[in-house]
């Protein structure tokens, strides 16, 4: 058998928009956040043929379902059949949640020190690590490992992560992949292939 996985990240939210890192936090979606999943979603159903045939997983937080919901519309997917996976969940940052990263800087210099622009979020107090999310993110692939046609909705960091592990990256490689919000990606025989919805001619 063989896997085919698309991965798409929630559109633009209000904290994103912000500057301010959200972690299991939430925040509704702008006008372009919508627009991106909208988008998104119109290129995706180019590339599927007959969305009744595929598996949608999905994180429970706000964001993502708002994202999802969009999503479903578009496709014309039944969003009853939408299953909620919570290892799918953005990346906790603990104590730095709904802050700026000036913020960070400010309250815990020693915190940022040796690190880079990929990997500090994993400093975080009371914040996951980076192993952590390997083992919730590897689970759940596991699980799925008999299932043909799977589609995505996460997050940006945790996002990475999956991609990452995926493709048997370093954890610097993955955390240094793409994550922008008009752009999802398709997982098969452990390569991944992106679509910008920005620029792909779908129309």
């Amino acid at each position: 058998m063989k896997q085919t996985i698309y991965i798409l990240r929630h559109g633009e939210t209000e904290l994103n928009l912000k500057g301010r890192y959200q972690g299991e936090l939430d925040s509704p979606l702008t006008a372009d956040g919508i627009e991106q999943v909208k988008n998104n979603a119109k290129l995706l159903k180019v590339l599927i043929d007959n969305p009744r045939e595929w598996e949608f997983f999905s994180s429970p937080l706000g964001r993502a379902q708002q994202s999802t919901d969009i999503v479903c519309e578009v496709l014309g997917y039944d969003k009853s059949k939408v299953i909620l996976e919570d290892r799918l969940k953005e990346v906790t940052v603990g104590k730095w949640a709904g802050l700026t990263t000036k913020e960070i800087e400010m309250s815990w210099p020693e915190l940022m020190e040796n690190s880079n622009n990929y990997n500090w979020y994993f400093n975080s107090p009371n914040g996951e690590s980076y192993d952590s999310v390997v083992i919730r993110i590897s689970e759940w692939l596991y699980s799925i490992r008999n299932k043909e046609k799977v589609i995505v909705m996460s997050h940006g960091l945790t996002g990475r992560v999956l991609r990452g592990f995926y493709q048997g990256l370093t954890k610097d490689q993955a955390l240094s992949l793409d994550v922008s919000q008009n752009t999802f990606f398709k997982l098969s025989d452990k390569k991944e292939e992106s679509f910008c919805s920005e620029y792909d001619d779908f129309y």
